[in-house]
This record gives C-alpha cells, sequence and structure tokens, in this order.
C-alpha cells in the first residue's frame, strides 16, 4: 500500500514509550515533489511514511518537555538555507542529497542537549537526505539512479521548520511543527 497524505500518520489514543524522531521539515513545494518520487519507486508495500528528512531517528520519550523548549529556542533563527544537490546512492535504495550546512549546525545543537541519550545512529555524521527508494535489489536501485540522474537538477529551498513525531508501530503521530520565525 503506498502512503497517501494521512496514511503515515498514526491513529487511536497516543502509545507510552513511542520514541521521538525530528525531522526538518521541507516546504510544500519540495515534500510534493519528493512524495511523488516516493510513491513512484517506494515498494509499496514498504512505503508507509511520506517523503521527510530526519534528523534523529529514536530520542527517549521522557525528552519530549526539553525537546519542544530546544526546538522553539532554535527556531527561533532564519528557516535554513538548503539545496538538493543530486542523487544518494543507498545499499538498497535511492535518496536525494540535501546540503544544509546551517541545518547540519541546528542538529550539532540539538545533539549537544541530547548527548548520552542518542542511539547509535542518531550519533553519526548526519547526512541530510531525503529517501525516494529503500529496499529494493541492488541494480533496481542502480537503474533508478541511472534514470534520475538525468532528471533531478540541484534545488534551492528553505525548511519550514522542524516536526516533533513519536514512531509507533511503524508509523508517526505528528506532535508538533515548529516553524522557523527568525
Amino acid at each position: 500500500m503506498s502512503a497517501t497524505a494521512s496514511d503515515w500518520i498514526a491513529k487511536g489514543p497516543r502509545k507510552p514509550g513511542a520514541p521521538l524522531l525530528i525531522t526538518a521539515e521541507l516546504p510544500p513545494d519540495v515534500l510534493a515533489w519528493t512524495d511523488a518520487l516516493r510513491r513512484a519507486h517506494y515498494p509499496p508495500e514498504r512505503n508507509r511514511l511520506r517523503a521527510h528528512a530526519t534528523l534523529f531517528h529514536a530520542l527517549p520519550p521522557s525528552v519530549e518537555g526539553e525537546l519542544l523548549q530546544v526546538l522553539g529556542e532554535l527556531a527561533r533563527s532564519p528557516a535554513p538555507h538548503a539545496r538538493i544537490e543530486g542523487l544518494m546512492k543507498l545499499d538498497r535504495g535511492t535518496a536525494l542529497a540535501v546540503d544544509s550546512p546551517a541545518m547540519v549546525e541546528l542538529h550539532a545543537r540539538i545533539a549537544e542537549r541530547m548527548h548520552g541519550l542518542m542511539t547509535d545512529q542518531d550519533t553519526r555524521p548526519l547526512r541530510l537526505h531525503v529517501t525516494v527508494q529503500n529496499k529494493v535489489r541492488p541494480e533496481e536501485a542502480r537503474a533508478l539512479q541511472t534514470r534520475l540522474a538525468a532528471e533531478v537538477r540541484p534545488a534551492s529551498f528553505r525548511f519550514r521548520g522542524f516536526g516533533l513525531y513519536a514512531w509507533e508501530d511503524g508509523l508517526w503521530r505528528p506532535i508538533r511543527v515548529i516553524a522557523f520565525r527568525g
């Protein structure tokens, strides 16, 4: 089943203990374009989420209040410039590589505040990207990369804000989007 506008949102009461994730929220035009690519190329039975740029994958739910405070403080700054630079090759998929030194700096500031609370995956250097295909055979990934290489052109934009979500059974439960205000 391919994700549609609201299929990626968890329904019902919020589950206690769900890890928190943070995204760099894409502007509507970039989100529409990347999500269309994701719907077209992500295996439909695995595509349960919309296109996104993840900053942190799994923070403990006990830090929700502190995260809201930190994200609110950081969102006082101007919306970070970003640029889709081209393709990022994944082992079994394809992503759009995103360059944004300002967002990488904001990520580092969040990581500093969350030191000791992050998973191994979240302590690695940030490689901003938007995954449009994953968990396919390597030859299928290479074929899409060859095709998209001729189509994908650099595109500049500004991130809208931070998204804070709870990760529940492979779906996201929106907690809050904190828009940049600077």
